[in-house]
């Protein structure tokens, strides 16, 4: 007989990049909610973009059932936000649209399943008062009120093996290998592969770099006779200079908001207008918000990944957008370094290696107790909140004291301090 639940009908989606251990997190949570309280669960497909256009399949103890060990997402993911979202070739606020979906099919409470992005998506939803509940899905681990993320061990393992495989051809040919490895604008990933892989230098988005110091540290190894070395590099690492010139372009950028604000306050009747007469149109276009210039809509910058830049553009008779592709970090540090140590370095970029395949064991444990928590949560009808994993329990934490932040390596953090005293160069 199942227990006595609050919450009866709730929605699961995924959002942002993909990762392994989502399939094992959709399970726990499916299972737990049907088996133990009768509650009626829904997924929706590919993010937020599935809500938006009401693409929802039921989940049953049939669909939910051997996917603990499967990579990836059985509902699809997307990287699109309610507030922000191209519908034929113009950005528009589809929050309206999301909010009216739930309420159609009577959800009690929606289930996100990501990292920072997703995060800060479902507060917004909370705001316009959906019920939401999260679980800290990222390779990068750096969401924070959680010591770890589901996804980042099987990250951390792949990126780890795929250092041990470089030092044998390093090794060989005595070459200078830089391995580019994920974790957008934190070092986690990273640092925890190149101390566990014996990286010999790990450069990461916190400690800006030096690449004179990096230099001067290859050429005192093969003095020493050590004539290979493998340099683990952040995508998000950043040098002396351009950490100075991004903390120069934020100050600017905060100056303007600034007065930005100062000048908006002046015309508060004016806005308020405004505001009144645009909300008039907006009810009138039942939920499909507002649309951007057409400016703004041909090409704009991804927050979620470091402000790539998006294009959209029209093939035939569709309208696409997608990232343009970056040239990898390493593949400038390298060319550096070769100029200024004079030697041969090569170039690996593991990409999205790292975010495939199934996910660890711990990755499946991680994922079957925050599933399970979140079941039990929804049952005594606590919302808005984060299931976070600390001192080995799975706990409740206000989405506000997530939503919006970002976890740092820090200067003084155990592993920073363990790899110094392995004689690990940090560029510094």
């Amino acid at each position: 007989m199942s227990k006595k639940s609050k919450t009866h009908c709730i929605g699961i989606l995924t959002s942002g990049g993909d990762c392994p251990g989502l399939n094992a997190a959709i399970r726990a949570i499916a299972k737990a909610a049907i088996n133990d309280y009768g509650i009626k669960v829904l997924g929706v497909q590919d993010g937020f973009r599935g809500l938006v256009e009401n693409r929802v399949i039921p989940l049953d103890n049939e669909n939910t059932s051997g996917i603990l060990t499967r990579g990836g997402t059985i509902l699809g993911t997307s990287r699109d936000k309610p507030h922000k979202m191209l519908i034929g070739g113009k950005m528009m606020d589809m929050t309206g649209a999301a909010v009216e979906n739930l309420k159609k099919h009577q959800v009690d409470c929606l289930v996100c399943l990501g990292g920072g992005g997703t995060q800060k998506n479902a507060m917004r939803l909370m705001k316009e008062g959906i019920n939401v509940l999260t679980l800290p899905k990222t390779i990068d681990n750096d969401i924070v009120e959680t010591e770890a993320t589901f996804g980042f061990d099987t990250a951390l393992g792949i990126a780890t093996e795929a250092i041990d495989r470089l030092h044998t051809t390093a090794t060989s040919h005595h070459r200078v290998i830089v391995c580019e490895i994920m974790g957008h604008g934190t070092g986690w990933l990273t640092l925890g592969a190149g101390i566990s892989g014996g990286a010999d230098v790990i450069l990461v988005p916190e400690i800006p770099y030096n690449l004179h110091s990096i230099a001067d540290f290859l050429s005192a190894r093969r003095r020493t006779g050590k004539r290979f070395s493998i340099i683990a590099l952040a995508e998000g690492a950043r040098s002396v200079e351009e950490a100075k010139k991004a903390l120069l372009e934020e100050e600017e950028k905060i100056s303007k908001k600034e007065a930005k604000e100062g000048k908006e306050a002046k015309e508060a009747k004016k806005e308020e207008k405004k505001k009144h007469k645009d909300k008039e149109k907006k009810n009138e276009k039942n939920g499909d918000g507002k649309n951007k210039t057409k400016e703004e809509s041909e090409a704009w910058y991804d927050e979620t990944r470091e402000n790539m830049p998006v294009v959209v553009k029209k093939i035939e008779s569709e309208v696409v957008a997608y990232h343009v592709v970056q040239e990898p970090t390493a593949s400038r540090v390298a060319r550096h370094i070769q100029e200024l140590a004079g030697v041969e370095a090569r170039v690996t970029s593991l990409g999205h290696v790292q975010r495939g395949g199934i996910p660890s064991a711990f990755d499946r444990l991680l994922c079957s107790l925050l599933g399970a928590k979140a079941a039990e949560l929804l049952a005594d009808g606590v919302y808005n909140v984060m299931v976070g994993y600390q001192t080995g329990k799975c706990v409740p934490v206000p989405l506000e004291k997530v939503a919006g932040f970002r976890k740092l390596v820090t200067l003084d953090h155990p592993w920073v301090k363990t790899a110094r005293l392995v004689d690990t160069c940090f560029g510094d």
